[in-house]
């Protein structure tokens, strides 16, 4: 027989093993970390409610802030990382510890409690990287191995939580080195994240959508105010990085203790929220984000969110970047849109994703997360807006673990960090 086709089979074969294994271990991830990420939604969607019901919960910030920084002091953890080490492990392999998971989970839902300015998909990275890490090793995988697990636990628990599976298996593949893509993880990633999402819907979560009104059809008028919107949205997502790298700087100037550090931002935050009169910018502001994709929004809001998730996670509270990302980029999208002449509805809705790109210099995550939040109408529209808010957002980022391989304006290899 023919050598070439001797290998041929060979090599089939062994295709075929690795497909049969990363099959069996996604629906293990999916399942377990499905099942977990459930739990941690429905426990952040009891947080937010009692909040609402209860408004002198708000006075227990700086006292969460405290149990915070002692649990992850007593736990070893106290100098955590978040989402940064998570990237490091994809890239490095390096060893993340299992208490991660529990700890990220308690800590973020007391945030959310207790009117802390935070999301929850950042925080489901950690908790998915922390649980499929830990199995990987379980399993004695091999190091390339562990990398593509601990990816997939990433893609199962953003896709549990928000229930947008195909953005969530491109951001665990896109989001660790930017320009690029860990191919070998799709199938796993993939995989994990539609069993997740299953999982998720089993225990009654219903994915996130919104409706969008008069999306803009593509002309030369629509696409140069686009243009202007990606240019626009750009420039607020670096203002949304440095205010939150400028934040974790000043809080380390006033003390290098972690607790007074989270006592400060608890008893800043209460202190602003009562200055203003309203609760619109404790929490996530997921029902904020669905008025201004309504085409309803205060010209001030996208400032105070940024200064709100400041104040809150560079104090030591934990979280997500990620929704109030969105809530940035909705808000000013929906005041900006109309001065460019576009509708307030889809400028909000492109603003959001825009941003989310922006901060986490992702295009390709973008432009799937457009599509499963807002459907296929219009598009092509959202790339453009996604595309120019990628290329002229610099080498800013929320992950500062995260490496911008080629130059976003040159075919040149840069290989540096973000800032």
């Amino acid at each position: 027989m023919d050598k070439r086709v001797l290998k041929l089979g060979r090599h089939a074969g062994e295709n075929g093993l690795a497909f049969l294994k990363w099959v069996v271990f996604s629906c293990l991830i999916g399942l377990i970390v499905g099942a977990v990420g459930s739990v941690f939604h429905h426990g952040i969607e009891l947080a937010t409610e009692v909040r609402a019901r209860h408004d002198w919960i708000i006075w227990l910030l700086p006292l969460a802030g405290v149990c915070i920084a002692q649990i992850y002091k007593v736990c070893g953890m106290e100098r955590d990382q978040g989402t940064n080490f998570i990237i490091t492990s994809v890239r490095e392999n390096t060893i993340i510890r299992l208490r991660t998971a529990p700890l990220i989970i308690v800590a973020t839902i007391l945030t959310h409690l207790t009117g802390g300015s935070a999301g929850r998909e950042g925080a489901a990275l950690q908790m998915g990287g922390a649980l499929s890490g830990r199995i990987g090793r379980w399993m004695k995988l091999d190091e390339m191995d562990e990398r593509i697990i601990t990816m997939s636990g990433m893609a199962a628990a953003f896709s549990a939580l928000f229930g947008t599976p195909l953005a969530a298996a491109m951001m665990s593949m896109e989001v660790v080195s930017v320009g690029r893509l860990y191919y070998a993880a799709i199938v796993p990633c993939t995989l994990s994240a539609l069993i997740a999402q299953l999982v998720a819907g089993q225990s009654g979560i219903v994915p996130t959508t919104f409706q969008v009104e008069a999306v803009p059809e593509l002309s030369a008028a629509s696409l140069v105010r686009c243009l202007l919107l990606g240019v626009l949205c750009a420039l607020l997502s670096m203002l949304f990085c440095v205010i939150l790298h400028t934040g974790s700087h000043l809080y380390s100037q006033v003390t290098s203790n972690q607790t007074l550090r989270a006592l400060l931002g608890g008893v800043l935050v209460l202190g602003l929220t009562l200055l203003l009169g309203v609760r619109d910018y404790n929490g996530a502001g997921m029902e904020v984000i669905h008025r201004a994709v309504a085409g309803e929004a205060r010209p001030e809001a996208f400032l105070l969110k940024m200064l709100f998730t400041a104040l809150t996670l560079c104090a030591g509270f934990k979280g997500g970047e990620i929704v109030p990302a969105f809530f940035t980029g909705a808000t000013f999208g929906c005041v900006a849109g109309p001065l460019l002449g576009l509708p307030a509805s889809f400028a909000a809705s492109a603003g959001m994703v825009a941003v989310f790109c922006g901060v986490t210099n992702c295009p390709l995550t973008s432009i799937l997360l457009a599509y499963e939040l807002f459907g296929g109408t219009g598009l092509p529209v959202y790339a453009m807006v996604i595309a120019v808010s990628y290329m002229l957002s610099g080498y800013y980022g929320l992950y500062t673990e995260q490496i911008i391989v080629y130059s976003k304006l040159r075919l040149e290899f840069v290989d540096a960090k973000t800032k």
